[in-house]
């Protein structure tokens, strides 16, 4: 089982820095590769841009709980929410189909 974890492309979990602007001030989020991709789908699943949802995810953050705790940590979390959760379900990958196929046997 750990096969299909240790042999993903080192580029999925390389951390990339981008600059956004929250609430008028720019600063910067750390984030592996895979994360941002999900995230830029999520924000398209959204109807908006991945600047618009974070902003407007921090901003109901901000709003529910006074302050925003380890942002890029509720970023991680909100993108295993969509993907467990409201992702369109498609079929799986074909390495998860090949896994759930040698389990069976």
């Amino acid at each position: 089982m750990c096969h299909l974890f240790a042999s993903q492309s080192p580029s999925t979990y390389e951390s990339h820095t981008r600059s956004v602007r929250i609430g008028g001030h720019s600063t910067s989020l750390r984030l592996e590769a895979a994360y941002w991709d999900i995230l830029e789908e999520l924000a398209a699943h959204q109807g908006m841009s991945l600047g618009k949802f974070i902003t407007r995810l921090h901003d109901e953050v901000l709003e529910m709980h006074g302050e925003v705790q380890n942002f890029a940590s509720l970023l991680r979390c909100s993108c295993l929410l969509y993907v467990a959760d409201l992702r369109p379900k498609a079929a799986p990958p074909e390495a998860v189909r090949d896994l759930h196929l040698v389990a069976a046997e």
